[in-house]
């Protein structure tokens, strides 16, 4: 770190209502990153509705430099059978590449850590594309360990529209 960042303060707050503008913002910047911007069709009312209505779904942490969001956690629970408890599900983590290597991203997930051991989880999972070395290596210098023996399935648009018809 230079000097000037050596007085610089990093903190980690939940999101607030007020927030969400800057939760899209920061969605969209992800999806940037990971070259699938065409994906993202939320809106400010879908996040709105999804981390702050009457039934939430999901959960947001804010990483702040000097008081200055910085990036993001987007997160919700889970459940293993096999534990009999409940995990934290870490759905999107981003932090702006201005701020990469100054700890927002070990403190985004030591603040995930502790929620879940404060909440009797059992786990934090997540998923990560197979080309992001960065994070695959910043993932492992945190002890994760892969799940390669298992493969992820998605159902959506039109299919899972057909399946519920079965219904």
């Amino acid at each position: 770190m230079s000097p000037q960042e050596t007085h610089r303060t990093l903190t980690v707050r939940r999101a607030a209502a007020a927030d969400v503008p800057l939760v899209l913002a920061f969605i969209r910047e992800l999806a940037v990153y990971e070259h699938l911007e065409h994906e993202v069709v939320a809106t400010e009312a879908d996040l709105h509705a999804a981390l702050f209505g009457p039934r939430t779904s999901a959960e947001v942490a804010l990483a702040c430099l000097d008081g200055q969001p910085v990036g993001f956690a987007l997160y919700f629970h889970n459940f293993s059978t096999f534990v009999g408890k409940p995990g934290i599900y870490l759905e999107d983590l981003f932090v702006r590449p201005e701020a990469r290597g100054l700890g927002a991203g070990k403190r985004l997930f030591a603040y995930l850590a502790n929620t879940a051991l404060e909440r009797g989880c059992a786990r934090l999972d997540w998923a990560v594309l197979d080309w992001n070395e960065p994070s695959i290596g910043f993932y492992r210098s945190l002890g994760a360990v892969d799940q390669s023996e298992w493969t992820t399935y998605r159902l959506d648009g039109p299919a899972l529209a057909r399946l519920a018809q079965e219904y």
